[in-house]
């Protein structure tokens, strides 16, 4: 590139990376180099006048939101805890309702019976997605969760997150009871976690804020797709049309969830919306106990 000239350094990576980014999105030549405070981003003596105003006009909008970065390293730990505490969840109820094979009532009021649902028990196509057959599925789904729930609260929101993993395996347990034969059954979370692929998938047409453009953000996509691939080709008897389907709702809701929220929704907002998931699924087996009496 010729002769070039220093103009910012810094010892964090991202950073260096983020100022890379906006040279690149200004058409700038530069590179990154390290020394001794870490990383040197340098341009074409030439180009120096207009990669200072890109950076600085990059810094002024930087400036109107002085807590992004704060609030992206926040949203990380609590994208992770939500991820693995839904898992977890996961874990608990298969230890309280035991596998269909030990005659656990749990199944037959709450399994995603497609006879059943079509006559009048659209509950049971939330109460299937907390329903698994033995511990290998279980501990599949918990791993699962705990893995991709996290790259989409870290994009949404944990409310906002939470409740289109929960909207997208529902929709496609009811859409499955649809086409079916009646008398086909199936339990499982793993129609919510495809559900969970396809947003991801469908929020990577979006461009999110720039505090969330993160290594990590990327290398879950990756993850996201690999486990897809693992997951359509394990298990004999797997619902693949659940799968795909759950695939497809996903996507569609995160295609409106991208469109709709630009940035993620208020805390205040985001937490009611966890209490008002666990209500749903509470409330769903509720009216599966109670259909039973």
């Amino acid at each position: 590139m010729g002769n070039c000239t220093p103009i910012r350094a810094t010892r964090r990576a991202a950073q260096a990376e983020e100022w890379a980014l906006v040279l690149a999105a200004a058409g700038i030549p530069h590179l990154l180099e390290p020394g001794e405070p870490g990383w040197i981003l340098l341009v074409p003596d030439a180009e120096t006048p207009r990669a200072h105003a890109a950076l600085a006009a990059y810094d002024e909008e930087a400036r109107g939101e002085p807590d992004a970065g704060i609030a992206d390293a926040a949203s990380l730990r609590v994208a992770w805890a939500v991820g693995v505490a839904v898992g977890a969840l996961l874990l608990v109820f298969f230890a309280v309702t035991g596998p269909p094979a030990s005659g656990s009532r749990w199944f037959e009021l709450g399994a995603a019976s497609a006879g059943h649902i079509t006559r009048g028990e659209p509950w049971r196509a939330v109460t299937a997605l907390t329903l698994h057959v033995d511990a290998v599925h279980v501990a599949g789904n918990a791993v699962a969760t705990a893995v991709l729930l996290p790259a989409v609260v870290q994009r949404l929101g944990p409310g906002c997150g939470l409740w289109l993993m929960l909207l997208a395996g529902t929709g496609a347990n009811l859409l499955a009871a649809m086409v079916h034969d009646p008398r086909h059954v199936a339990v499982g979370a793993s129609t919510a976690t495809f559900g969970a692929i396809g947003i991801l998938a469908a929020l990577r047409l979006f461009p999110a804020p720039t505090a969330a453009r993160t290594r990590w953000r990327r290398w879950m996509v990756l993850v996201a797709s690999l486990l897809l691939l693992a997951m359509l080709g394990a298990g004999r008897g797997a619902d693949v049309l659940g799968h795909g389907l759950g695939l497809v709702a996903g996507g569609v809701l995160g295609l409106a969830a991208g469109a709709t929220f630009r940035r993620p929704l208020g805390p205040a907002v985001q937490w009611s919306l966890i209490a008002l998931a666990a209500l749903a699924v509470v409330g769903c087996w509720r009216l599966a106990l109670a259909a039973s009496g």
